[in-house]
């Protein structure tokens, strides 16, 4: 390898510069990551809307801002998994049954996501 990329922190774009600095170049932006986002917000809604339309929980959802994206440029952490996706990636949680279920040894990943309190 001949240089390390790496995208410095800029405002709340967590999740744009962590994917980025992963993957080694600039790969994704603040419109594609919204795009992921709003694409998640519609699945929520359409399986939140099988439980039927005129239903209390959904009108409750319809009300309750994305949880995968805000104005500030958060991303969730759904949406990195998206992400990831597609470039055939997969994120798996180091506490989920998941990773104990693979017998992950982190010794032999090439790479992590760190995640502390959203950041």
């Amino acid at each position: 390898m001949e240089s390390i990329f790496h995208e410095k922190q800029e405002g709340s774009l967590c999740a744009q510069h962590c994917l980025n600095n992963l993957l080694q170049g600039e790969y994704f932006s603040p419109v594609e990551l919204s795009s992921i986002a709003h694409q998640l917000d519609e699945e929520e809604r359409m399986r939140m809307a099988e439980g039927g339309v005129t239903s209390e929980d959904y009108r409750t959802f319809l009300q309750q801002p994305s949880g995968n994206i805000d104005d500030s440029g958060f991303f969730s952490i759904q949406v990195i998994s998206n992400a990831l996706k597609v470039w055939g990636l997969e994120l798996i949680l180091f506490n989920s049954p998941e990773y104990q279920r693979f017998r992950i040894d982190p010794i032999n990943e090439r790479s992590f996501i760190c995640n502390y309190k959203e950041h």
